[in-house]
């Protein structure tokens, strides 16, 4: 390919750029700008990169997770439980040796 056909290409694809506005608040941003410039990456680059992967992916390229680390239906199953242990409704156990693990496995097949 030669350096004309490069610049061609290059022109030409910036008719078919689209513009995107993001409102967010300035510490966001000072925050993700820090963190690309020390892997090289602008926030521009970086949006772009994450656009692509929703593309490759069909959806979000990650998990999303609460602010305690777990997604959303973990998270409520994990209330739901506690409150259930709390309130000594359905408890199960206690279990010795490995009888707990056999125990989780179970739980885990009937999911599946």
């Amino acid at each position: 390919m030669s350096v004309q056909s490069n610049y061609n290409d290059s022109v030409l694809n910036q008719y078919n750029m689209s513009t995107i506005q993001v409102r967010i608040d300035e510490k966001m941003k000072k925050q993700s700008q820090k963190i690309l410039e020390e892997i090289g990456m602008d926030l521009s680059g970086a949006i772009k990169i994450y656009l692509k992967q929703i593309i490759i992916k069909e959806g979000l390229p990650f998990k999303v997770l609460t602010e305690n680390g777990f997604t959303k239906e973990f998270e409520k199953e994990t209330l739901e439980a506690y409150k259930m242990a709390k309130n000594k409704k359905d408890l199960v156990g206690p279990f010795e040796g490995n009888k707990a693990v056999d125990y989780l496995k179970d739980l885990i097949k009937k999911k599946k």
